[in-house]
Formats: structure tokens, C-alpha cells, sequence
């Protein structure tokens, strides 16, 4: 007679431990997503400053510098000056000056009160190239900037102005105004003008609402440049004024606020992506019915759903909820074989007696096995997967 000798062995436990590999195919995605997008700005990044470079300097001969206005007026016996703090500007403001302030946004209020009270008493005139909300009103007391720009480049003159009026059509549209005060109102778009001529004692003041007939590459187009010619060359001297961030004055006179680095209109914009994002919750939300179940269009095996929920569960580092679920399992399939009803398998008085006289095993470890404390580690989970395992084998085992 031959004996076999049968022995369970308990497999080694098992790390549930993502592993380098795993990590890296989970994570490629979005790094690769990143360093897209961090391409994709230093491309923009670079066109914008290879595009913008020189932005309205009458040194620059880039596209959007204004070399070839100041060389124009040059022609015409018109000297230019470029100066690039306030200090410089007030002292230049005289009666045969004009005076442009390529972006009038840059200055503080305290710095527009200053330029405004030296070109007052000058008595010159003074050319305001694109003022929005942050200046108009302190560079232009009465005028206003409206919140919507002009959808139209190329605009009319329909004005009385002789300068409008000899050059005809030109690229005005950007920002619109209006105004309380006496002005001439030139190159309207949908009723509001684009260019305001306030007169002054002794000079005027020009509110233009778009730089493009000061570029180099939009100078030869419309009247662009009979324009410029009129609005600038009408006193034998221009100081082109650059305001700058680093000027000494800044510090002195005040800061800006947040608020006001912000773009006109930025309010209703933020209003309109609340309502947007608002509708959209709605519409991903809306329930048109009650929920009706459809059946599964594929049948998915078993040991799929529970590798998925295992996944679920390693992700999360939720071993209690594994551990709960498989000595639930365990006590469901054990209680039958051992002759208690299903409904009384998870009481420990009642499957744990019977459990023991059936193995002849001490009760205390098996009511650590089956209703014991959650493991504290992956490796401790998959050990006690195992022994729950040996577990229901020894029970079957007739």
C-alpha cells in the first residue's frame, strides 16, 4: 500500500506594489502632455516677441515699430525726440511740440495728473496712442473708453476735421470713446468715434484708438499715412514718449492697483464664463426621465470584474474594504459546509463552535482569520487571501 502525503503550501506573499515600469506607463501621458504644452508657449512666445518687437519706437524698422512715420515727418521738416520718463516728457511740452504717448496705460494716476498739468499749460498738443479705461479719464478728463472695441479696421472719417477729411479712410478701429465734452468726433463704428480731437488753451489733445497708422507695415496702406502725417507734423517738433515700468518716477508717485493692470471689459468677461460654465453644469446634469437599466451589450467574465475591483481597491489603499469582502466570501461559502444557514455565517458564536469541531482547530485563530483586524500592509492582505484560501480547501476536503 502506498501513502501519499499530501501538504498545503502556503505561496510566498505576494507585493501588490506598483512597479517602476507600471508608474511610468501611468505617468507618460501627462508628462508628455506637459512638456507639449511647455513647447507650444516657448513657440508662441518667441513669435510674439519676434512680431511685437520695437512696439511703437520710431527707432525700430521691425513691422510694428515706427521708423517710417519718423522718417516721413523728417522729410517734412518734422525733428523727433524719443524720451522715456515723465521728467523728460513735462520738460519737452512746449507750444511747437507735440507730444505722443505711445502707451498711456504704463503711467500711475499721479503720473497722468503730472502730464496732464504740463501739456495743459504748454499749450502744445498731445497725440494719446490706445488709452483705455486705466488713463482716458485722467489724460482726457470727460472722455470715456466703451467696454466692446470696434469689430471694424478700416473706418470713414464722417467729421468735419480737415486732417480726417484729407486723408480719408484710415485704420482707426480699436477702442471707441465717448465724451461730454466739446470735441470733433472722427471715424465712428456703430456710433461711437475711434479718434476725438479736444481742444485746449492754446493747443489740443487727440485721442487715437488704435496705433496701426503708426506701424511700419501699415503705414502705406488706406490713408494711414496722410494721417499720421497731419496729426503728428503739425508742430516742427515730436517727442515720442515711451513709458516704461523702470521709470524712477513710478515709485514715487504710486502704485498701480491689480485692478487696474486688468483690460477694460474684463468684468463682463468673467460674468459671461460664470454663465457659460453654469449652462454647461446644467446640461451635463439634466435628467430628462427616470433611470432605466439596459443589459450589459458584452459579457464580462468574473475574473475580470474582480481584478478591476482589486485595481480599485490598490489604488485607494483600501485593504479593509478587500479584507472585509473576502472574509465575507469565505464565511457565505463556509457556513453550508459546515451546516449553519447563510443568514447566521457572520456571527462568530454561531460559525465559529462549528468551524472548530469540524477541524479540531483552536477558535481564537480562526476568529482572528475570519473576523479579525484589517491587514496593515499589501503584503499582510495577500497572506491572508491565501490562508482563507487553505482555509475553505480544508474544510471541502472530505
Amino acid at each position: 500500500m502506498t501513502t501519499e502525503a499530501t501538504t498545503t503550501d502556503t505561496p510566498p506573499p505576494t507585493s501588490a506594489s506598483p512597479t517602476a515600469r507600471q508608474v511610468w506607463t501611468r505617468t507618460r501621458g501627462i508628462l508628455l502632455a506637459l512638456v507639449l504644452l511647455l513647447v507650444a508657449a516657448g513657440v508662441i512666445a518667441a513669435l510674439r516677441s519676434d512680431g511685437r518687437h520695437g512696439l511703437l519706437d520710431p527707432r525700430s524698422p521691425d513691422p510694428y515699430g515706427s521708423r517710417a512715420v519718423a522718417a516721413l515727418l523728417s522729410d517734412h521738416g518734422v525733428s523727433t525726440r524719443v524720451v522715456t520718463t515723465l521728467d523728460e516728457a513735462r520738460t519737452a511740452a512746449g507750444p511747437d511740440t507735440t507730444l505722443l504717448v505711445a502707451v498711456p496705460d504704463l503711467l500711475t494716476r499721479d503720473q497722468q495728473s503730472r502730464l496732464r498739468a504740463a501739456t495743459t499749460a504748454a499749450g502744445g498738443r498731445t497725440v494719446l496712442v490706445a488709452p483705455d479705461s486705466p488713463s482716458i479719464g485722467g489724460l482726457a478728463p470727460g472722455v470715456t473708453a466703451d467696454p466692446a472695441p470696434s469689430f471694424d479696421t478700416t473706418l470713414a472719417p464722417r467729421c468735419s476735421l480737415p486732417a480726417a477729411r484729407r486723408a480719408g479712410s484710415a485704420d482707426t478701429g480699436g477702442i471707441r470713446y465717448s465724451t461730454t465734452a466739446q470735441a470733433d468726433a472722427c471715424y465712428p463704428s456703430d456710433g461711437r468715434p475711434t479718434l476725438l480731437r479736444l481742444p485746449q488753451r492754446g493747443g489740443d489733445t487727440v485721442v487715437l484708438g488704435a496705433p496701426d497708422i503708426l506701424y511700419n507695415n501699415r503705414l502705406d496702406q488706406q490713408g494711414n499715412a496722410s494721417l499720421a502725417l497731419q496729426l503728428l507734423g503739425s508742430r516742427p517738433h515730436l517727442v515720442w514718449y515711451l513709458p516704461s515700468l523702470t521709470d524712477a518716477s513710478a515709485p514715487r508717485t504710486g502704485q498701480r492697483s491689480f485692478f487696474d493692470l486688468l483690460p477694460s471689459g474684463w468684468l463682463w468677461g468673467t460674468l459671461q464664463l460664470f454663465l457659460a460654465a453654469a449652462l454647461a453644469a446644467l446640461w451635463r446634469a439634466r435628467r430628462l426621465g427616470p433611470l432605466v437599466p439596459e443589459k450589459l451589450p458584452v459579457a464580462i467574465r468574473a475574473s475580470e470584474t474582480t481584478e478591476g475591483r482589486a485595481r480599485l481597491y490598490r489604488k485607494v489603499d483600501a485593504r479593509d474594504r478587500a479584507a472585509a469582502a473576502l472574509r465575507s466570501t469565505t464565511r457565505t461559502r463556509l457556513a453550508p459546509l459546515v451546516g449553519i444557514p447563510v443568514a447566521q455565517a457572520h456571527t462568530p458564536e454561531t460559525l465559529l463552535p462549528a468551524l472548530s469541531i469540524r477541524l479540531s482547530t483552536d477558535g481564537q485563530d480562526l476568529h482572528d482569520l475570519l473576523f479579525g483586524p484589517p491587514p496593515g500592509d499589501d503584503a499582510a492582505l495577500v497572506s491572508l487571501a491565501d490562508r482563507l484560501d487553505a482555509l475553505e480547501r480544508e474544510v471541502r476536503r472530505p
